[in-house]
């Protein structure tokens, strides 16, 4: 089987780690691919926003199974473009279609969907550049820390968290009118802090059922003993001691479940990988956001401790046979650390 996988981080290298160990695995390329993967597989420079050129590559190498990393071209609708050809709907693709990827893409969408069904979530309003006036007087009420999120894209950094209301307001008006974050700002939801210890939950879900991978814990801060900046991930450890047999039980039956039920009762055929960032609060789950892919450091540490044959998962994955496919983990512990450039995540030197 010749696998492409799109993306160019340290979760595509890990990927691309696991696929070649693949008995099914006959040629793997990357697009673009990094120093790391070049060291297990071909890398291919194609922009991944260029959906023709990945479609011209995946006929000529005869393509027959594609694993989408990040998040941007899932919201940019890679897997429509593909599903659209006919001379490409017989390819396996892990990964939501356009309309399934706003679980991720629009944060508006995301709070509205966990509303509907019933999924544990800070409560939250969203405002726009409009209602402006509005978010300012609901900021007066609201109580501190405030949690302001771009609604859109913003390659992790849309976030802010503020126990000042003045400086509450001052990002609500740089976000909605100042573009802070470009067009992901142009909606922002104001939202409910929640105080507890942070875990990421991933299952890969057929549509219909799910298998529940390894789960993993991010540090986010770029100093010593958790301090300083946040970052996208200094690196994160599996499994996780806190999310015990009793707590993910609550994750499968409060969270998960009910999930891919709102999905499919909403007409989504979600096939590929979701990201549930959790938030324990004295032993209950509670939803920070969803993301569309795997996680990034977490897959460092996720994909090394599944000990099943990962192509076997996947196939399984793009035909619908989840339900009756088993998975089995490596009970040691794996970490990942971060090394990056002097001045990360502000100011620094790039391609060195």
């Amino acid at each position: 089987m010749n696998i492409l996988i799109l993306g160019a981080g340290g979760r595509e290298h890990t990927l691309a780690w696991k696929i070649k160990q693949s008995s099914q695995c006959d040629k793997l390329f990357v697009a673009p691919g990094n120093a790391g993967t070049s060291q297990i597989a071909e890398n291919i420079p194609i922009a991944l926003t260029d959906f023709p050129k990945l479609a011209e590559f995946s006929l000529k190498h005869n393509i027959e199974l594609i694993v989408v990393g990040p998040e941007a071209p899932l919201v940019d609708g890679v897997v429509d473009y593909f599903k659209g050809r006919k001379d490409l709907k017989d390819i396996f693709i892990i990964g939501p279609d356009k309309t399934g990827a706003r679980l991720e893409g629009s944060k508006d969408f995301s709070k509205d969907f966990m509303n509907r069904y019933g999924i544990p979530t800070a409560s939250s309003k969203t405002f726009t550049e409009k209602n402006l006036n509005e978010g300012i007087a609901y900021l007066e009420t609201h109580p501190t820390p405030i949690v302001l999120k771009a609604d859109g894209l913003a390659a992790g950094k849309g976030v802010i968290i503020t126990s000042d209301k003045e400086e509450a307001k001052k990002t609500l008006t740089d976000m909605l009118v100042n573009k802070m974050f470009g067009e992901a700002s142009s909606k922002v939801v104001i939202e409910q802090f929640l105080d507890g210890i942070e875990v990421s939950v991933f299952v890969l879900s057929d549509g219909k059922d799910y298998l529940l991978l390894p789960e993993a814990k991010d540090y986010k801060r770029i100093g010593e003993a958790d301090a300083g900046p946040n970052t996208g991930g200094m690196g994160a450890v599996s499994p996780v001691p806190f999310a015990n047999n009793a707590f993910m039980s609550k994750v499968g039956e409060k969270v998960i479940k009910p999930t891919i039920k709102g999905l499919k009762e909403d007409g989504i055929h979600y096939v590929g990988f979701i990201f549930f960032g959790l938030m324990n609060c004295q032993g209950e789950p509670w939803v920070i956001e969803y993301n569309a892919r795997l996680g990034d450091p977490e897959t460092e540490v996720i994909v090394p401790r599944i000990k099943t044959d990962l192509v076997d998962l996947l196939v399984a994955t793009a035909k619908g046979n989840l339900s009756d496919t088993k998975i089995q983990f490596d009970e040691r512990t794996a970490t990942t650390v971060m090394l990056v450039a002097g001045g990360y995540p502000d100011v620094y030197e790039k391609e060195k």
